[in-house]
């Protein structure tokens, strides 16, 4: 048997969209940051390369000036990607994507619909997915973990699914690994794990499901380092992902 070089798979592109290529299995969200200095640093420890932007849907503006992120980050070496995260109706969302196509040519979406309670609405969120697509942007979706929905979504042409693990920013990890799972066998498409995750145990515990990536923002925050939880989170992707390809054993109800 030939043990395949670390490398190898995991610098393997979990998701092309066109020509661009998406690695890391690390997804940082910055729309919490307001030092320029910590997001760079951050990103470098996570091994992003992805750039989340935003904007507000109400204020319309940027929730870093991207002129100062420009000075402290390379930022044609990422791929841009939106998010309409501070939208709570599925109106607010479109127009928060049209603003970030439309000023900043963002043509791939994190496409966030939520209600009041902050967590994902499905229906709206396929509707407006739905719209954009018609549109043609490519859209990464967040979701509560529902195959039917999953489902829509992918047949409605979407590049990935978001799925929410567990309340965002509540630290309690993964609250249904069954359904999770299950979502990811029967779709066709890669799945990020998001939500909840408070430590480099639960993106371990994502990826063994078979997660694709997953995507971290309040937990780095609110470390007492973010820059030593963003490392160890990059290096938890890893293990979980390699466990995963291991094919580990079925869990057994006794000692045999």
């Amino acid at each position: 048997m030939t043990i395949p070089h670390i490398g190898v798979v995991a610098d393997e592109p979990w998701l092309k969209i066109g020509a661009r290529e998406f690695r890391s299995r690390i997804l940082v969200g910055i729309e919490q940051y307001d030092s320029v200095p910590l997001v760079r640093d951050v990103l470098n420890a996570a091994g992003a390369d992805v750039f989340i932007t935003t904007v507000d849907p109400d204020n319309r503006r940027s929730s870093l000036l991207l002129m100062d992120l420009a000075d402290e980050l390379p930022l044609d070496d990422f791929t841009w990607i939106g998010t309409t995260s501070f939208a709570r109706t599925k109106e607010s969302a479109l127009r928060s994507a049209r603003i970030l196509r439309d000023s900043l040519g963002i043509e791939i979406l994190k496409l966030d619909v939520r209600g009041d309670d902050n967590t994902p609405d499905n229906a709206g969120t396929v509707e407006a997915a739905r719209e954009l697509r018609a549109e043609g942007m490519e859209l990464l979706p967040f979701i509560l973990p529902d195959l039917a929905t999953a489902r829509a979504l992918e047949e409605a042409g979407c590049a990935a699914l978001r799925v929410m693990a567990s309340p965002v920013a509540s630290g309690r990890g993964i609250a249904n690994p069954a359904a999770i799972r299950e979502l990811i066998e029967q779709i066709g498409i890669p799945v990020v794990v998001e939500g909840g995750i408070g430590s480099a145990r639960h993106v371990a515990e994502a990826m063994e499901l078979g997660a694709s990536a997953t995507l971290v923002n309040t937990a780095l925050v609110r470390a007492e380092s973010p820059l030593l939880m963003a490392a160890a989170m990059r290096q938890a992707a890893l293990a979980g992902l390699l466990s995963y390809e291991s094919g580990p054993m079925p869990e057994v109800a006794a000692a045999v």
